[in-house]
């Protein structure tokens, strides 16, 4: 459970659509994950195709439910947050900074 896993204080990493876990996280009301930096799969990533078919685009949702700051690179391009132990990556293409920043914090 990330709640958890953000207490605790060990690195968190989530790339893509993974935050969209956010959007569930409750701590007496309140997400933990508010005020954190963070980016997640773009709506313009989304596709123009398959934007009109989802009931919901996590970049939208993810600042207006959890109240995050968020933060974006350009489209389809590695693109990663951290702020304290959270780590969040923007698209598929940033799952290789992530990993590369896992194993610094790791050693």
């Amino acid at each position: 459970m990330p709640t958890a896993q953000l207490t605790s204080g060990n690195p968190l990493f989530i790339v893509c659509h993974g935050p969209a876990s956010m959007l569930a996280a409750r701590i007496h009301g309140e997400s933990p994950f508010k005020g954190f930096d963070i980016t997640c799969f773009l709506n313009e990533e989304e596709g123009a195709g398959l934007r009109s078919r989802a009931p919901w685009l996590l970049e939208t949702d993810i600042q207006e439910r959890v109240g995050v700051n968020f933060s974006r690179g350009p489209a389809w391009k590695p693109y990663m947050v951290e702020d304290r132990n959270l780590v969040t990556g923007q698209n598929p293409a940033s799952a290789a900074l992530l990993c590369n920043r896992m194993l610094e914090i790791l050693k």
